[in-house]
């Protein structure tokens, strides 16, 4: 009895987070565009890379072919001569001799982070004082610089980000994961943001201002973190910046992948979120809409009532099924988690293409179960080929070996 009333308790709670996921989504103003493009000051994008795959050459791109009106210099940043990207970029910027776009080889540089440590040094070749820093394998519109850069004439605004989207999904591991990028995450942000200001980042776009990177010292303070974006946001905020999500949307554009490294990832951000935010971290369990109504449900079943009866003057057997009301309420719970998690998606993508894999939503709810689990038993990562310990607070110990 009181295990069902503590269950029946935590449907109700993820039926109600589920819900305020959706409303807070619905209210947001998706892939809106600004209208007064007036305000396009110089901009100097920082683009750290490392490594090149099929879509690379198509991510950097897009940057390169920007609609804005303003200067922008575009500053490439690799660790060393020998990457393979660097033949991407001497290729594009040969093409399009016009644009303001330099390959600056960083070498080794110290701090954990070694994607902070290359924004260290383009930071300090950045001509402009609006900053823009995006990840290696984002693909964006041609008027995302504008668009994004936008808030910033509100001298309040810290730092403007933009929600992003796994945009190629190609393997059952990829859309798995598309469902916790493409459907839930953006979501939560929203439900957050409805709670509180936000005062975290979301690394994919960010734009700052040189002025407001000096006074938190800097990428130099970052370098020794795993979610840079998450210390940049709290940081900046910590000061009094307000963080705006742009309506925006960019793509990931990521090469395929399968369960093994799916797993490692997911597991690398449920870590790193975990030891940044542990309160609200350990109470996200409670919204996870698959885990709490089919434990009830299995609590529910021997309750469940046959009955026989034969139908006089006849051989025929009829045999009635009654289902505890808890058995109802969970179906309920559980389409409901599905039709808003696909309405999300397609919100998100501008698509029904994922409709397909409508099965995948209690799928990937009950191994996200797993991994936040998972999140507690240890403090290790795997990042760009190598393995760290967390700390507390998200600082980074560089080649730990178990």
């Amino acid at each position: 009895m009181v295990l069902n009333l503590i269950l029946a308790t935590l449907v109700f709670l993820s039926f109600a987070l589920t819900l305020w996921q959706f409303v807070v989504a619905m209210r947001f103003s998706l892939h809106q565009r600004v209208t007064d493009t007036g305000y396009q000051p110089p901009v100097t994008l920082l683009k750290p890379l490392k490594g090149a795959d099929a879509g690379s050459l198509h991510c950097l791109e897009s940057w390169l072919r920007q609609d804005y009106a303003g200067p922008m210099q575009v500053l490439f940043g690799v660790a060393s001569a020998g990457d393979p990207v660097c033949e991407i970029v001497r290729q594009l910027t040969a093409a399009l001799p016009g644009r303001d776009a330099q390959l600056v080889i960083c070498g080794d540089s110290p701090g954990a982070n070694s994607k902070v440590a290359t924004l260290v040094q383009l930071h300090r070749q950045a001509k402009h004082d609006v900053i823009i820093v995006s990840d290696a394998d984002v693909h964006v519109a041609p008027d995302v610089v504008a668009n994004v850069i936008a808030p910033l004439r509100n001298p309040e605004v810290g730092l403007v980000n933009c929600f992003y989207r796994l945009a190629n999904p190609c393997t059952l591991a990829m859309h798995w994961e598309a469902v916790a990028v493409n459907a839930d995450f953006w979501s939560q942000v929203l439900q957050s943001q409805s709670l509180k200001p936000l005062d975290f980042a979301l690394g994919a776009v960010m734009a700052t201002t040189r002025k407001q990177l000096d006074a938190i010292g800097g990428f130099e303070a970052l370098v020794d973190f795993l979610a840079d974006d998450y210390q940049l946001g709290k940081r900046i905020a910590g000061r009094g910046g307000r963080i705006v999500i742009s309506p925006v949307v960019v793509e990931c554009r990521e090469s395929p992948k399968g369960w093994p490294q799916v797993w490692r990832h997911q597991l690398r951000w449920a870590r790193t979120i975990r030891v940044c935010q542990p309160l609200p971290y350990f109470f996200s369990i409670l919204g996870n809409a698959t885990l709490w109504p089919l434990l009830w449900l299995l609590a529910s079943l021997p309750s469940t009532d046959l009955s026989f009866n034969a139908s006089p003057g006849t051989t025929t057997l009829l045999v009635t099924v009654h289902f505890p009301f808890a058995v109802w309420v969970a179906a309920i719970c559980l389409f409901t988690r599905v039709v808003t998690a696909l309405d999300q998606q397609r919100r998100l993508n501008r698509s029904t293409a994922h409709l397909g894999f409508f099965w995948l939503v209690p799928v990937k709810d009950l191994l996200g179960a797993l991994i936040w689990a998972l999140a507690f038993l240890g403090n290790t990562v795997e990042w760009r080929g190598q393995r760290y310990r967390v700390r507390r607070g998200g600082r980074l110990v560089k080649g730990f070996n178990p």
